[in-house]
Parts: structure tokens; sequence; C-alpha cells
């Protein structure tokens, strides 16, 4: 075995774990989903057919990943936070087949607790605060948060607020990343 798993983990046949996960208490991993290389799987998770990890994926305890759900490289998902998979949920009426897709893209940490609402996407480096209920797109490198969530700012992929000039540009105080505003949308002018 080329991960680790708590003996009190259920891994159902079919899916496919990297290299290095590990993979902690009562956590259900079922058959037909992805996790990719490194991934952290907290206590009591569940990641349900079709939902796709990629490496080096941070997953809190009691966090559960529906069909559909895909996180890209280094997504952290806090404690808690919840997903959806269908906009109109009635226990009576079956809409498996209604589905709606959520992706959160490379490097964004959602916060403990925080609700995301199916069908949208996160922006790469974006970060929903704890508590907050997206109800729509978050762009790259957006700060979210609130009920609905709104934006209050924008974010370096080190997870620091950006405070830019009378140029519109913004250096991370960790990292030196140089970042520039245009268009209401983050570039990246350095990498790490």
């Amino acid at each position: 075995m080329t991960y680790f798993a708590h003996p009190s983990a259920v891994i159902d046949e079919g899916c496919r774990i990297g290299v290095g996960t590990k993979i902690w208490h009562f956590s259900h991993i079922s058959s037909d989903c992805i996790i990719g290389e490194n991934c952290i799987i907290g206590q009591n998770v569940y990641i349900a057919p079709g939902a796709v990890l990629g490496n080096n994926v941070k997953i809190q305890n009691n966090v559960s990943l529906y069909t559909g759900v895909t996180c890209e490289d280094d997504v952290f998902l806090g404690p808690s936070m919840v997903f959806t998979n269908v906009i109109n949920p009635r226990s009576a009426i079956v809409r498996k087949n209604e589905f709606l897709p959520t992706i959160i893209r490379k490097g964004a940490s959602i916060g403990a607790n925080a609700t995301l609402v199916c069908g949208n996407e996160i922006g790469t480096y974006a970060f929903v605060g704890a508590g907050a209920v997206v109800t729509k797109e978050v762009k790259p490198f957006a700060l979210v948060y609130g009920n609905p969530a709104v934006q209050h700012g924008w974010i370096g992929a080190y997870g620091h607020p950006l405070h830019f000039n009378e140029n519109n540009e913004a250096i991370c105080p960790e990292s030196g990343q140089k970042y520039k505003l245009v268009d209401n949308s983050i570039i990246k002018l350095s990498s790490i």
C-alpha cells in the first residue's frame, strides 16, 4: 500500500489513491473517486463516487465531498465546511441526474463551516472566510466572506491580503511575490 489509512477508515474498491496520502479515523472513500498524492483526509470525511482531488489537498474533519466536486492541487478545506450538489433537493424526488459540478481551483482555501452552493467555481488561490455562504463564482485571488459571501479584497498565494499602491501593484509581505490589479482581476508578476 502506498498510502496510509487508519484502521477505522472505509476504503471501497475501485477508488484511486495517490502515494503519500493519509486517511484518518472514520472516513469513507467511495469507489470511482480519485485522490491525488500527499493528500490529508481528516477524521469523518466522506468522498463520493466521481469526486476528484488533486495533489496535496488538505481536508479537515467532518467534510463531505459529493459527486461533481473537483478540487485541484493544493486546495485547503476547513473543518465542517459544506458542499451541496443539487439546487432544489426534495426527499421524495430523485434528482441524481441534476447534480451540478463545483470546482475548487489550485491553491484555494475554504474556511471552517463555509457552505458552497453547487454549480460554482472557486478561483485559483481564492480565500473563502469561515462561515461564508458562497452562492456565485469567486474570482481568482479574491477574499470573500459573509452570508451571502461578497468580495472584501484580494489575497496572495501565501494567504496574505494584498494592498495595492497608486500603480495598482502589491507585494506579498512573506514571499515577495508581486501582483498587479488590472480590470478587476489579479495578474501575478512574479512566481514562487
